[in-house]
């Protein structure tokens, strides 16, 4: 249905935007009155500035280092490589993303006590963050399909999950994460921004530059409560459905072995889930009702640089194969030296 509404508005305006000239429309002269817009969602008194900048620069150096050594471990360990690291591998590189794409912009305006971000600065930010939120999600959703087929068909495991379905699932993340972001930037470049430049958050959030703009922005409402709802909404569906299933299939034969082992599966899982899914309904769904950009704001926090920074300990801490291939990492690194 989206796809037959963007087709008609190319119709009927001939002159929408081509793929070829998306860098030539971006362009503010071309598209907008406003040259830049200014971050306003974190801003601390001048004598905290230190304080805020040492915390939020050791979470996202925790962040990087933390993922990057997940992703190390699952690469050099031969005993992870499995489906369930390999997808573990790629939520680490998109949580790493998600966190460059917000937090050195952070950092960079609290160190040179400037607010602002160029329009096209803006745009690129606001597709990569699309890119990279919406990753997470579906591969949330594959992973959670992961644990069902390991619990529930644990003798048509290695046949379910073949490399070839386990690349492809990636995969099309990948691709539709992109799509999604690229239609929604696309639809976005075309609207004009006039006076007001001032964005109530320290990112540039989709839902907030629309607020901004004068221009009219009915099809891009009509595509966000359609496609880009599905998109949250049916890997979220896919991972309930999974666990339901788990649920089912573990309670119809109870054993405390059994239930252990299913804990100690899913539980690392059904923690990042809970806490991805709870900071952005909070965001999303739920900012309108408190009447206040606070608590929007602490969520987006909870959610763009948190929620990637504990990943790697909530992964780890619980799960013996990634402490055993850190021992065996450490020990090779002893023997070197």
């Amino acid at each position: 249905m989206v796809v037959l509404i963007i087709l008609w508005r190319v119709l009927r305006f001939p002159n929408l935007l081509l793929p070829q000239d998306i860098e030539e429309y971006m362009r503010p002269e071309n598209q907008s009155s406003v040259s830049e817009f200014l971050l306003l969602g974190l801003l601390f008194p001048p004598e905290q500035q230190s304080l805020f900048f040492a915390l939020f620069l050791g979470m996202y150096l925790t962040t990087v280092l933390g993922n990057l050594l997940i992703i190390l471990l699952i690469r050099l360990d031969s005993h992870l490589h499995t489906p369930m690291y390999f997808f573990l591998s790629h939520l680490a590189f998109s949580d790493i993303s998600l966190s460059s794409v917000t937090v050195p912009k952070i950092l960079m305006n609290m160190q040179t006590q400037r607010q602002s971000i160029s329009y096209v600065g803006c745009i690129s930010q606001l597709y990569f963050f699309i890119v990279f939120g919406c990753l997470d999600n579906f591969l949330l959703a594959v992973m959670a399909y992961d644990r069902y087929v390991a619990i529930c068909h644990p003798l048509h495991y290695t046949t379910m999950m073949r490399q070839e379905l386990c690349i492809s699932l990636v995969a099309g993340s990948w691709f539709f994460s992109c799509a999604h972001a690229l239609l929604n930037t696309l639809l976005l470049v075309q609207l004009s921004f006039c006076a007001d430049n001032t964005i109530p958050h320290f990112f540039c959030d989709l839902t907030v530059l629309l607020k901004l703009s004068c221009s009219d922005i009915s099809l891009n409402e009509l595509v966000i409560f359609t496609e880009a709802a599905m998109v949250v909404i049916l890997p979220l569906i896919s991972i309930l459905g999974s666990y339901i299933c788990i649920g089912t299939t573990v309670l119809s034969v109870p054993s405390n072995k059994r239930l252990f082992k299913a804990f100690s599966t899913c539980g690392s899982h059904l923690f990042v889930v809970s806490l991805y899914y709870g900071t952005i309904s909070g965001v999303y769904f739920f900012s309108s009702s408190w009447g206040s950009n606070d608590e929007d704001i602490i969520a987006s926090v909870m959610y763009t640089v948190v929620t990637p920074m504990l990943n790697p300990f909530i992964y780890s801490l619980r799960n013996r194969d990634i402490k055993e291939a850190l021992e065996m990492f450490v020990n090779r690194a002893n023997f070197f030296k």
